[in-house]
């Protein structure tokens, strides 16, 4: 019986559930490591993203024989100019829409409270429980107006420490860009022959997956991003670069960014003039269309290969679990936990090959 397939499975799916409930008792144990990692995640991360957007431009530049230590320096310059352009002619312009949409937004508010008074007063097949929720929504407007203030200033308060983590970023940067291709070779000397092949192969492949990852919702973002700007300014949509820059950064966030993305620009839109929320959502429509049909298919790929549908369940529950980080990065781990597993199991099944042979 020990050898039934069933058997083992259950003897496993045993033997993991004591496993966790043995790490669960002695968490304390872990707490300094914890610690640790909670102090580094923010520089290694951003580190991280940084190292595979500007990795092709530390090829490009080697291409042509520049140092390596040059071609750092010349991408630490373009990232000073690049942040310059942004500090001098986008932020400003970014920061005044922000702040005549916060200062207009009790106006707005009130705006959207009377329309709904005057849908009520002038509708009478309204059904009861969609009115008494209607009526809900206005009496509370202004105590969402103050969580919304409340919100804001947390925000601000937690941005004002990851600042500091910020500054940690550039370091680590550096020295991915300088040694990242020495840590497969230097942790390949301390394994068999065997196993060093195969750690290599699960190395490529993680990578492969980041790389395809990080690139491709980068660039799909910032195309998103410039597409939706171009049809606002042609609609004349107040706020239109704070509302894209919003709707660059939702977009990070796969399958259901494009949506977060698109509601405040409704809404702004219905309380300008009720004909440009229609517009803004056909140009939403017009730039996922673009997005889907040009931009992913040969930025991505099919590199991830995640069902839609999988995609739904890991950012429904990453969200509830944990919060905003947990739907930037459930796709991530997701896509890496696969490639680490599909090589294992690939393996297996070469050794199995390799014993009945």
């Amino acid at each position: 019986m020990i050898h039934k397939r069933w058997f083992q499975t259950i003897v496993a799916g045993i033997l993991i559930s004591l496993l966790i409930l043995l790490l669960h008792e002695i968490q304390f144990f872990f707490e300094p490591v914890f610690t640790y990692i909670g102090a580094i995640a923010l520089p290694l991360i951003g580190g991280g993203i940084l190292f595979y957007i500007s990795r092709p431009v530390l090829h490009f530049l080697e291409r042509y024989k520049v140092h390596r230590l040059i071609a750092i320096l010349i991408i630490f310059l373009l990232y000073i100019l690049l942040g310059f352009i942004i500090v001098q002619f986008i932020a400003p312009i970014a920061q005044q829409q922000f702040t005549r949409l916060i200062n207009n937004l009790p106006g707005m508010i009130d705006m959207f409270g009377d329309t709904i008074s005057y849908w009520q007063q002038n509708q009478d097949i309204i059904p009861s429980q969609f009115d008494s929720t209607i009526n809900n929504v206005v009496e509370n407007l202004q105590s969402y107006l103050q969580d919304a203030s409340k919100i804001i200033i947390n925000v601000i308060s937690q941005l004002i420490g990851f600042v500091f983590a910020l500054v940690l970023i550039p370091f680590f940067l550096f020295f991915m860009l300088k040694d990242g291709d020495k840590f497969v070779p230097f942790i390949q000397k301390f394994l068999s022959k065997r196993a060093a092949k195969s750690f290599g192969k699960l190395a490529h492949s993680v990578d492969h997956t980041l790389n395809a990852f990080i690139l491709g919702q980068m660039t799909v973002s910032i195309v998103v991003g410039l597409l939706l700007l171009v049809g606002y300014l042609i609609i004349d949509l107040d706020y239109s670069l704070t509302l894209s820059l919003f709707a660059m950064l939702m977009n990070v966030i796969p399958f259901v960014g494009p949506f977060l993305a698109v509601i405040p620009a409704m809404l702004v839109g219905l309380l300008q003039e009720p004909i440009l929320a229609l517009w803004v959502a056909i140009i939403m429509v017009i730039a996922q269309q673009l997005e889907g049909n040009f931009v992913s298919p040969n930025v991505m790929g099919k590199a991830l290969s995640i069902h839609p549908l999988t995609i739904i369940t890991l950012i429904l529950a990453a969200g509830s679990l944990a919060g905003f980080l947990g739907l930037l990065f459930a796709i991530p781990t997701y896509a890496v936990l696969k490639a680490i597993t599909t090589h294992f199991y690939e393996e297996w099944l070469e050794r199995r090959k390799e014993t009945h042979d």
